[in-house]
């Protein structure tokens, strides 16, 4: 019995593989339909041969899009997967963000919305192969390129060079990012095809042996996958390195740039590791918009689809040549009306109750404060009080970063940036109190003066040419705890049918039944930073462009929700709850 079946079971299992060879054999020349979870005996991985990349030895094609797992709520990342591969897409690229994951130094975060693991086994379950670009600069439009602001606080600090206060501070971070890559690789069964060594470093090009120290740390930590730069056109021949294949980014198809890449590497696959979708909009300026030809989103912020989305889904669908998933439905969005805003207090009444000043004789930058473990702080504001006699006139030497705004007691005065470097002071009797209260307004993502993004006082202050000294200094990151320890401090009122701040406002948001994605509408109000269940939202100026705030349905909950809203200036009474973005005035660009 046992021989006759085992032939038979032999047999059966002969007939299985001949027809997975001949599934396989025709599928050789659209051998990129293949997703993670359909894939084994992997020994090769993913290479170039000429021209073209091969899986496994079989021609393989990437068609990619970005998607950054740091950039979007959890409960949504399967959908925004599912709409990748029903525009066509087989491979999710993400960069790593090391400035959440070891926000303070040491201290590691790989939980919740920072989950990696989870995120790439998610792809790799919905059938997207993975280009991870770990960095540790990573660009992104993202605060100081995703590097910690920690590191700043070294006077003498060189980023991304082979300075070994830079260099200590990656390798401990690699050290606990890459067990968590390297188990997810695709020779070792997960999604991780190819990993990107930096982010556009031909555009920096400081230190020429700074690309091969990242190689070498990815290497020498388990990486086995096909390597990749990242360039545009102009740092493409100052960003290579041995081993690692270029990559091209760029916003339009230039006559002659795919031939230039050629010439910096001869008889290999060509591909555009950035194909730019959008563009920066500044305060006070238009929204841009540009041509779903040549440029722009897949999809929103809030997940829906954009024409390019349907554009691409029809290009690939006749390059792949067989029919694509359909689209998810999208979200549903709520407009759950006015939000009555009924309680303030003041900023000047939650210091002594809540804030515990740093002493110092002379100004300390934000990062340098004695906060968060050592680690200083990394955004928000900073508010600096001393005690003056008289007045006079106040010069900043360009010392403020970003923006100062400027109380004689609680009386405002006016503002300090880069382009208001003094003020004239109201003459007053007795000792009284200076404030100045700095907001940090971002730190450059691109660039050459990374090194000098130190935020807060970062030199002397001036009045009547004498430099100011005996400060107190108030940490106003408004990290969660601190938005929580609000609600429980005494001085809360009614607000006024006029207030000016600075103050937070507090109000409820009343939700019957399952949550929906909706945009906050601040009109009225000037300039602050909103806050709904303890999670920022971000920021609003009342000179636009943007009128609208992005809250996802995830962050809200059935029944009462807190909103609380930090205005610097002049405040409304309401904000409006509705199902439409208000982006600004356009303007079309070619």
């Amino acid at each position: 019995m046992w021989p006759c079946g085992g032939r038979r079971q032999r047999r059966l299992g002969g007939v299985a593989l001949l027809i997975l060879v001949l599934w396989l054999l025709l599928r050789r020349f659209n051998w990129s339909e293949l997703i993670p979870l359909q894939l084994w005996g992997r020994t090769l991985g993913l290479q170039t041969e000429n021209s073209q990349f091969v899986l496994e030895g079989m021609p393989f094609r990437i068609f990619g899009g970005s998607m950054h797992y740091f950039r979007v709520p959890r409960e949504y990342w399967e959908d925004r997967m599912l709409k990748m591969k029903a525009c066509g897409l087989n491979t999710l690229t993400t960069y790593v963000p090391w400035n959440l994951h070891e926000q303070e130094r040491g201290k590691f975060d790989f939980s919740r919305n920072l989950d990696l693991e989870a995120f790439l086994s998610l792809a790799a379950k919905n059938g997207l192969w993975v280009i991870l670009r770990p960095g540790p600069y990573i660009c992104s439009e993202w605060d100081l390129g995703g590097l910690p602001s920690w590191l700043l606080q070294d006077p003498e600090m060189q980023l991304r060079t082979t300075y070994k206060g830079f260099t200590e501070a990656v390798d401990a971070y690699f050290d606990h990012l890459m067990p968590i890559v390297v188990p997810l690789q695709y020779k070792k069964g997960g999604p991780i095809i190819a990993v990107q060594v930096e982010n556009e470093y031909g555009s920096y090009a400081k230190d020429p042996n700074y690309m091969t120290y990242v190689k070498m740390a990815l290497l020498n930590r388990g990486i086995v996958e096909l390597l990749m730069t990242s360039d545009n056109k102009n740092g493409l021949s100052f960003g290579l390195v041995e081993g690692a294949l270029a990559t091209v980014n760029f916003q339009k198809l230039e006559p002659g740039l795919l031939k230039y890449l050629d010439t910096v590497q001869r008889d290999q696959p060509k591909m555009v590791m950035e194909y730019w979708t959008g563009w920066f909009d500044n305060w006070g300026g238009p929204h841009y918009v540009f041509d779903a030809d040549d440029y722009d989103a897949v999809l929103t912020e809030a997940g829906d689809y954009t024409s390019k989305f349907f554009k691409l889904r029809q290009l690939f669908s006749m390059i792949i040549g067989q029919p694509l998933p359909l689209p998810p439905m999208i979200e549903s969005k709520a407009s759950y009306g006015a939000i009555l805003l009924h309680q303030y207090i003041s900023l000047w009444d939650v210091l002594p109750s809540l804030l515990q000043p740093i002493k110092s004789e002379f100004p300390i930058n934000m990062e340098n404060l004695r906060l968060n473990d050592s680690s200083g702080q990394s955004y928000g504001y900073v508010l600096y009080e001393t005690v003056i006699f008289g007045g006079g006139h106040l010069h900043s030497r360009d010392h403020v970063r970003d923006r100062a705004q400027v109380f004689v007691n609680t009386m405002y005065v006016g503002e300090l940036d880069y382009n208001t470097v003094e003020l004239s002071l109201p003459d007053g009797q007795g000792f009284r109190q200076l404030r100045l209260l700095v907001e940090n307004r971002g730190r450059v993502n691109y660039g050459l003066a990374l090194n000098e993004q130190r935020k807060g006082l970062i030199g002397d202050v001036f009045l009547n040419k004498t430099p100011l000294r005996n400060f107190k200094i108030y940490s106003l990151e408004m990290k969660p705890g601190f938005m929580k320890s609000l609600r429980h401090i005494a001085g809360w009122s009614a607000v006024p049918d006029y207030f000016v701040g600075p103050a937070f406002f507090c109000g409820r948001l009343w939700i019957e039944h399952q949550p929906q994605d909706t945009f906050l509408k601040l009109q009225g109000w000037e300039k602050g930073v909103v806050f709904v269940n303890g999670q920022n939202l971000g920021r609003y100026w009342k000179i636009g462009p943007q009128e609208t705030l992005y809250l996802p349905g995830p962050w809200l909950w059935k029944g009462s929700n807190e909103i609380v809203i930090f205005e610097e200036r002049t405040a409304g009474r309401i904000i409006q709850s509705v199902d439409i973005p208000y982006l600004g005035r356009t303007q079309y660009v070619d």
